[in-house]
Parts: structure tokens; sequence; C-alpha cells
């Protein structure tokens, strides 16, 4: 077996890290992090210093590191069969995870589920479905779709068109759908008779836009869009690939405004942060319009290879299963409020229900990023958005366990003079 001087070489010669700097993370001088084992909240390097977990994994985590719980559904499922196409075909668990996906959504409006392998591609069924649908139900016209300013709905060519970051376009920002970006909710008032009747969707990160920096949307906002969508007759997609599962608080952020979308697009959580599996769960109104003779072209020609995977539904079955068991839910409020408690006093500090986050005000953009790796000398792992720096753990962190994350926090803004 190669030793971790060896793996770091070959990992420096072969690799390609997302959203890294590579000069740096080349470097001679630097030791790049291995993370080799987990437990709970709990992470572990290649020299067994230990971290808490203060991203969950990029958003990803829900229960913690090697659940048994998890483990032994994905083992049980591995026992008999891996994965199976999708595609003409089916499984059980994909048929009994739809079915509960469902019935977390009361109201009977969402009756169905497309599954796809990561958050990008929940946003490109969803739009692909929205202007489908038009095109082939009296809207042909309908070719454009709203969104807002600094939001992130993934890096695939059409869910990066929808972003309101430049960044995360890559080196060209002219591609994709027909967008239209606006700042608030208010400015759709002054959108022309023209652009609202070539309308198709709306789409929008609900409470919270993630990268963004964590800016948090007015109260009541959400179910005055939805309202009015319903007065346009123009589909509501709800991006909760980072606020699904409890990380706001409630399974879904959309339940906190009483909102039901057309579209509702999950990810990171379905699985406890384990398998990439996603979810586009839609209304019969949208699957009735692609109904009909396949000489039509009614069909929709979109999918993945590992879509409806049986060990990600397996894993997200569990991980249901625990939400119930556990009571999750109804142990956040007080770990919601120990955050509050502990960080309200740092500077630009906003909280979400289970998310966290403090921007500084700095004309060093590097800051952020200096004060996360300083934090790992105190046992915390996060990474920032910019400046700002989030705490966004697994549900099942302990009390304890926030204590120890916001006092490595503060211990790491001391180290940089950022805060005392």
């Amino acid at each position: 077996m190669p030793s971790f001087t060896d793996l770091a070489a070959l990992d420096k010669q072969h690799l390609w890290h997302p959203f890294t700097p590579m000069r740096q993370w080349c470097a001679p001088d630097h030791v790049p992090l291995m993370l080799v084992e987990g437990h709970r909240c709990t992470l572990r390097d290649q020299f067994g210093k230990e971290y808490l977990d203060g991203n969950a994994s990029i958003w990803t985590n829900v229960h913690g590191h090697a659940h048994p719980v998890i483990n032994a559904a994905i083992i049980q499922q591995l026992g008999k069969v891996a994965h199976t196409s999708f595609l003409g075909f089916t499984n059980e668990p994909a048929i009994r995870l739809a079915k509960e996906l469902i019935d977390l959504l009361p109201g009977g409006k969402i009756t169905r589920a497309f599954f796809t392998d990561n958050g990008s591609t929940a946003i490109e069924s969803a739009v692909r479905m929205a202007l489908q649908y038009w095109k082939q139900n009296g809207g042909p016209q309908r070719d454009t779709l709203i969104a807002f300013d600094r939001a992130y709905h993934g890096d695939t060519l059409g869910a990066a068109s929808l972003g309101g970051i430049p960044l995360f376009k890559g080196s060209g920002n002219d591609f994709g759908y027909r967008v239209i970006t606006v700042p608030s909710l208010d400015a759709l008032a002054s959108l022309s008779a023209d652009d609202l009747s070539r309308t198709a969707a709306v789409i929008i990160e609900p409470l919270i836009q993630g990268a963004a920096g964590m800016r948090l949307w007015p109260q009541g906002m959400l179910g005055q869009l939805e309202a009015w969508c319903h007065q346009h007759d123009i589909f509501l997609i709800l991006d909760e690939v980072m606020t699904g599962f409890g990380r706001t608080g409630t399974m879904f952020a959309c339940q906190q405004e009483g909102v039901t979308p057309d579209f509702l697009c999950l990810a990171k959580g379905l699985t406890g942060g384990y398998l990439p599996l996603a979810a586009t769960l839609t209304t019969e109104r949208v699957f009735e319009g692609f109904l009909g003779d396949p000489a039509e072209g009614r069909t929709f020609f979109y999918g993945h290879s590992y879509a409806g995977s049986q060990l990600g539904c397996a894993a997200a079955l569990a991980s249901l299963q625990l939400f119930r068991d556990e009571r999750i839910l109804e142990h956040l409020p007080a770990k919601i409020d120990r955050f509050r408690q502990l960080m309200a006093d740092l500077p630009g500090y906003r909280q979400c229900g289970m998310i966290s986050a403090i921007t500084l005000d700095s004309p060093d953009t590097s800051l952020g990023a200096r004060i996360c790796i300083a934090a790992r000398a105190h046992g915390l792992l996060t990474r920032p958005i910019g400046n700002t720096i989030v705490l966004m753990p697994p549900l099942c962190v302990t009390l304890e366990e926030i204590d120890r994350m916001v006092t490595a926090l503060r211990a790491a803004l001391a180290d940089l003079g950022a805060h005392t």
C-alpha cells in the first residue's frame, strides 16, 4: 500500500480538484488534507487528527458519518443488486422512495418523482420539463425563465445559465436558456407584457441563497412569489438542493410559508449525504402534459445512467426512516437556539435554521479562506464563500459539539485578528 506521502504526490500529479486553485494545491510545500475516517460529526485526517464537520461535507451529510442504519441499508441492498437501468425498467427502492417523498408534501399537488444524480441535474430536469410542457401544451412562446440576482442553481450549462453569480458561469456567460434576472420580488412588477407572456417558470432558492453568501430572503417573500406565479399561470421551481431535509428547521424550507411549488428539486441530503442521488418532484398537471402517442414527441427524453439507483434509494429510505425514528426535526429548535446564543455578536451574523453564517468586512478577499484554514488547528473544518464563513453541521450535532465549533471559530478569528 502506498504511504500517505506517496498518495499526496500522486494526487498532485494526477488529480484536478473542483473549486480549488491548483497552483497553490500542487506547490511542493502544500500538504493536502486527506480525510480517511468519519463518525457522526467527527472526521479524521491521515495524521490521526480529528475535526468537527462544520459544513456537513459541503452541505450533504444529515445524520453523521458512518451511521449504522444507513450503512446496513446499503450493505443489505448490495447483497441483492447495486444498480440496474431505470430507463424502461423499475425497482422497489425507487418506487418506495418516490412514495415517501411525495407523502412528505401533503395536499395532493405533488404526485410525481423524477430521479437523477445531483443538484444540477435536478434543476435541469425541472427547467426542461417546464419549457417542454408549455411548448406542447398551448404555450410555445413561453421560452423564458425568471431567476434572481446572486442565485446559484448548479454548474451544468442550463443550470449555470440561471445563476446570478458570474464567477460560477465559467469563461462565457452568454449561453443556455433565455433568462431574466431580477433583484427582488418587487422587480417582477416591472416586467413587460411581452416578458410575462413568454415566461415559463420562476426559479428560486427558498428562504436563503447559499452561494450568494447565505443571503436571507425577507419573511413572507416566498408566499408572495407563489401567489404571483398563480396569478400569471407561471410555474414555480424551488431549488431545495441545499435547504431540503431539515437544514432550515423544517423538512423543506417551503413548508415554513405553506408553499407547494410546481417543481421541487432535491439532492445533497437526500441520501443522508452518502451517495449521489437527486429528485425532481412535480405535479400531475405537468406529468399529464407529456402523455400521448409516442409519435407525437411528447415523451420527456432526458435522463441519467444512475437515475433511480438502488443503492442511492436504499440510503435515502434509511435516511427518511431516521428522521422518524430519531425525531430529528423535534430536536432541532434547541440546536438552532444554541447557535444563535453563541454567535449573535459575531460580525454580520445571520441564521436560517441550522445554517449559521458570519461575514467579515475586509478588503482582503482571502481572509475567509485563511480563517477556515486556521480553524483546522482548533479542530474545525468548514469552507468559506468569499469572506463569509458558514457553520452548517450534520443535524445529529450535539449541543456540546456546537459549543466546540463556535469556540474553534472564535479562536481562528482571534488568531488572524479578525474578531476578539
